[in-house]
């Protein structure tokens, strides 16, 4: 069994401690915390689930990597923290873990990731003989392996397009709906996510990805935007009240130019209530979707929704992003010490999972 460490416990640390407890090769040894109030409290709790796991919850971060666990799921968030981020994972991966995270988006594309990014992690595999892959809770599937695969199908291809739609009204972290992305602020606002040149650091990295799978060489990474005012205020389950006039909703597009055209496309639709832009994408049913559109002959279209913690699509679409951080691991324990990312690491189909639950 592999020691595993989850750390952090939100809405994508929820999702790893179920996906751990589940995994036949994984054993959850810790869960590391922050929050004061959740120090002492066992996994299972934290986790949403209706059985004790038997490990407590701790935030002694150095008597944690001190055991020596053989793998991290990097599960805090890097959003508003991502220094912070980093020094957590180039710590972990010194420690000789394996790591797995959502946390440090501009490693998506490690390849080309800025060196200040890229060098200490390179500095603590050599020195600690740990590894690091990096995936999206977009998800990163979304954007890297389902549109690689899914365009072997095709006969010619003139676009991929990969989009998340999705409900923020579900989604339990307001200072990045609010602040980050701007919903309920005034429209003369700038969300610091939606600043130029930002989406392209958030996920050019995945548009190129798909470049380098497919051959093709990008003249440039262009965005889009498009922002809309909620016509009447809204209340959320988890964040509270959005007035009206306020930011109700964004799309925006990074695009993958291909001889003077768009052609590798991974555009977001969010809102914080579904009334908000209405002729916009929606998914089919429920608080949001995943959706691979391949433009060509066939046109081919796949639309992925999950659920989890009830109808919650939202952590539906973490729990799968975390399924594959996850399910990663023990393929990472046995390959090369290395900074790893979406084609590297194969996409597997779950071998002792089928009717496994917990007694």
């Amino acid at each position: 069994m592999i020691n595993t460490v989850v750390w952090g416990t939100g809405n994508v640390g929820r999702a790893a401690i179920r996906a751990v407890d589940a995994h036949p090769a994984l054993k959850l040894t810790a869960v590391l915390v922050h929050d004061p109030a959740k120090v002492g409290k066992d996994a299972g709790e934290l986790a949403g689930l209706d059985v004790s796991l038997g490990v407590t919850a701790t935030d002694d971060v150095d008597a944690v990597l001190a055991a020596s666990p053989r793998a991290v799921v990097y599960a805090a968030s890097g959003d508003v923290r991502f220094d912070g981020a980093l020094a957590d994972v180039v710590r972990a991966v010194g420690a000789g873990a394996v790591v797995v995270t959502p946390a440090l988006y501009p490693l998506y594309d490690q390849r080309n990731a800025p060196p200040e990014l890229r060098d200490p992690v390179l500095a603590a595999i050599k020195d600690g003989g740990g590894s690091l892959f990096v995936s999206g809770v977009d998800p990163g599937w979304g954007n890297d392996v389902l549109p690689v695969l899914v365009s072997g199908l095709g006969t010619t291809i003139d676009v991929i397009r990969c989009q998340e739609i999705f409900d923020y009204s579900t989604y339990e972290q307001p200072d990045s709906v609010r602040y980050l992305v701007g919903m309920g602020q005034p429209m003369d606002y700038d969300p610091p996510m939606l600043t130029t040149g930002v989406p392209t650091m958030v996920w050019g990295g995945q548009v190129r990805l798909i470049a380098r799978a497919l051959d093709v060489e990008l003249d440039e990474i262009r965005e889009t935007l498009s922002r809309r005012p909620l016509e009447e205020t809204v209340t959320t389950r988890t964040m509270g009240e959005f007035e009206a006039g306020t930011q109700g909703a964004v799309r925006f597009e990074v695009q993958g130019v291909v001889d003077g055209e768009p052609r590798i496309i991974v555009e977001h639709v969010t809102r914080i209530h579904p009334s908000c832009a209405p002729d916009w994408p929606t998914p089919s049913s429920g608080d949001g979707a995943h959706r691979v559109i391949i433009e060509g002959r066939p046109r081919i279209e796949v639309t992925v929704e999950a659920s989890d913690e009830g109808e919650n699509r939202s952590a539906g679409g973490n729990a799968t992003a975390v399924g594959r951080l996850v399910g990663a691991i023990d393929w990472l324990a046995g390959a090369d010490p290395g900074l790893y990312d979406a084609l590297d690491v194969p996409l597997r189909p779950a071998a002792g999972k089928l009717g496994r639950r917990r007694p």
